[in-house]
């Protein structure tokens, strides 16, 4: 089973959003707390593509508004993208993760792939229903969702390619924004983060 089985056909987003409350295309839904759909305008130009979401998103039920969404707030500001024409969005959208043994913070886990493609659906009921001009992965996992599962971020980054099957729709890669908030030299990440995305802001000139 995938999502496919629960995206109604021709929906607008408010729908879609209804719809994806009752996905069961994996086991995901078990144990996160909702699902986090996407946000933004119908008619935006930039589609953003993250992981999952993470134990914020989770809690309150929107993405991007932990640390890494902050983050990325701020890089797009400065890379010239308007963010009120973004509507954001994860590849996966319930909470993958583990509990350690002692504590209780949920430990985030990467999607397989199998639960990657089961919710696929969604995002392809997300990219028809918007039609982006760009769309922006962030991560190997919203990467490979979309340009499959050999697609390297570490060596395309931040390089403007077709959006397969979905042309004129451009693609832009680069990497989480989370992996800025862990890196040694955290400056240095973010600005190659605004960098890329300096490259694709160029798309919508």
């Amino acid at each position: 089973m995938t999502a496919q089985d629960f995206v109604p056909p021709n929906a607008d987003l408010d729908t879609l959003r209804s719809a994806a409350d009752t996905c069961r295309g994996c086991d995901l839904y078990r144990d996160a707390t909702q699902t986090v759909f996407g946000a933004g305008p119908s008619d935006a130009r930039v589609l953003v593509v993250g992981e999952q979401p993470g134990d914020q998103e989770d809690r309150k039920g929107e993405p991007f508004v932990g640390p890494a969404g902050r983050l990325l707030d701020r890089a797009m500001e400065e890379a010239g993208i308007d963010r009120d024409q973004v509507y954001v969005t994860n590849a996966v959208k319930h909470f993958k993760f583990t509990l350690p043994e002692r504590g209780k913070r949920r430990i985030h886990k990467t999607p397989s792939r199998t639960e990657v493609v089961a919710c696929r659906p969604w995002l392809d009921a997300e990219l028809d229903t918007i039609g982006p001009d760009l769309v922006l992965c962030l991560g190997a996992t919203a990467a490979k969702s979309l340009l499959g599962p050999s697609f390297r971020v570490t060596k395309e980054r931040g390089t403007v390619v077709p959006l397969p099957e979905r042309e004129p729709t451009r693609v832009v890669t680069t990497v989480h924004p989370s992996s800025v908030l862990r890196a040694d030299d955290r400056e240095a990440a973010y600005q190659e983060l605004v960098a890329d995305l300096a490259a694709a802001a160029g798309v919508l000139d």
